[in-house]
């Protein structure tokens, strides 16, 4: 059974001790490198995500990629935790919170956005100094294309939704135009 709390709890362990050694930026880049080989090979999920292998060689297999990737030895004993308490199946979770924290320490805000077509990168930077504007803080940009909008984007940073699309503009328009009859 996945715990969402637990993800959590371990996402902050992580930044926690990564911000203790002054570290949070190099961390969050060995753990790009990390998921990196783990996108790569389905072999290599299927070996750690599966409890159907023994622990010890799960340890070994995670303990090669974390010494590839050049890990710290935080890294190396986090992810032994991860094996030896049975969340390693809660890995991408755990690397959500970790993110969370690492932007939010540094005054970087996420940004999801769906977009009813692809963005080029100048329509990027401009929805991103946008946004920024908008939040006062950095933000990063998660696009993706949404064939279910008609035009126009969906943005949602944090708590916020700001929804620039096309089905919404007409509503209001419509509302409005109710309202003047």
């Amino acid at each position: 059974m996945r715990s969402r709390g637990a993800a959590k709890r371990y996402g902050r362990a992580l930044f926690s001790l990564a911000r203790d050694e002054g570290r949070v930026d190099a961390v969050r880049q060995e753990l790009g490198r990390f998921t990196g080989v783990l996108e790569a090979s389905s072999e290599l999920r299927e070996v750690l995500l599966r409890p159907l292998y023994p622990v010890a060689e799960r340890t070994a297999v995670l303990q090669a990629i974390a010494d590839r990737i050049g890990a710290s030895p935080l890294l190396h004993k986090f992810f032994g935790l991860l094996i030896h308490h049975r969340r390693i199946v809660e890995l991408e979770a755990v690397l959500q919170e970790f993110d969370r924290l690492a932007d939010l320490a540094a005054g970087r805000v996420q940004a999801r956005v769906a977009s009813a077509a692809p963005l080029s990168e100048p329509q990027r930077e401009r929805l991103r100094a946008a946004l920024a504007a908008r939040t006062g803080s950095e933000v990063r940009l998660e696009v993706e294309v949404d064939p279910g909008l008609l035009g126009g984007i969906v943005a949602k940073v944090g708590d916020l939704v700001y929804d620039g699309s096309l089905k919404t503009q007409l509503a209001q328009l419509r509302a409005n135009l109710t309202k003047g009859q």
